[in-house]
């Protein structure tokens, strides 16, 4: 029997990279997929996918503008009549080193990071506490856990979304619903690409398995806490990231 199915799940930022390997696998495990991205390729791949038969749609929505959080929440619920899993995937990078950062900087990050996975789960937690039942799952950072040089303001978002799930699993899960995270380390994603050579080199000697992981090794994981099989995991995170220093 597959693992979601007829789950209602919204993947924020499931346009690309771990949000469009979450989409693929959620939707082959019998969920009906709603991805949130600002991006247009969001759509594109929702349309593939539905022309191959999979429930998959898509909705352009900033996570760091509230009303449209709002909005988009609305239409999933009326559309389905309930969302059962929220997928808290959808992140960006601005590095620089602490004198170097700009407040604009600064609050971008903290923005979408931060501010957007708290409008995302305010806004889907009570549609789901209506229903008895709900699964959310945000996304943190093993660079959360132990800070990395050059990223005040994604350091900080990460460790607040740690701080945010334990908060959030105490408040909701007398609703039936659970909240956890996931801490990968390096995946070969579009914004890991953007590090130079010479960082990643330094870093794969740090990774016991010896190499960088896949956005499908997070998807798993996601799969797994999203799932009724992690019905009595509540406010933990789980680090996804070869065994990598912390």
């Amino acid at each position: 029997m597959m693992r979601l199915n007829d789950k209602v799940a919204i993947i924020t930022g499931g346009a690309k990279g771990i949000g469009a390997a979450t989409v693929h696998l959620f939707a082959k495990e019998g969920a009906k997929v709603v991805i949130w991205d600002v991006s247009n390729k969001g759509e594109s791949l929702a349309n593939r996918l539905h022309r191959e038969g999979w429930p998959v749609h898509f909705m352009k929505v900033a996570v760091s503008d509230k009303k449209q959080v709002q909005k988009a929440t609305q239409k999933v619920k009326e559309a389905f009549g309930k969302i059962d899993v929220l997928v808290n995937n959808a992140g960006i990078t601005k590095d620089k080193t602490l004198l170097k950062m700009s407040i604009s900087d600064w609050e971008k990050v903290i923005s979408v990071n931060q501010t957007g996975i708290f409008y995302c789960t305010q806004a889907v937690a009570e549609v789901m506490k209506e229903n008895g039942y709900g699964r959310i799952v945000s996304a943190s950072s093993n660079v959360g856990l132990r800070g990395n040089f050059g990223q005040t303001n994604y350091v900080a978002s990460k460790s607040a979304v740690i701080g945010m799930t334990k908060v959030w699993a105490l408040e909701l899960g007398k609703y039936g619903i659970t909240c956890n995270c996931i801490a990968p380390g390096f995946i070969e994603t579009d914004m890991t690409a953007a590090i130079p050579d010479h960082v990643v080199k330094q870093m794969l000697p740090l990774i016991p398995l010896g190499h960088w992981g896949k956005p499908i090794d997070v998807a798993y994981g996601y799969l797994y806490l999203a799932s009724d099989e992690a019905a009595y995991v509540n406010g933990t995170c789980l680090v996804i990231d070869g065994g990598g220093a912390r």
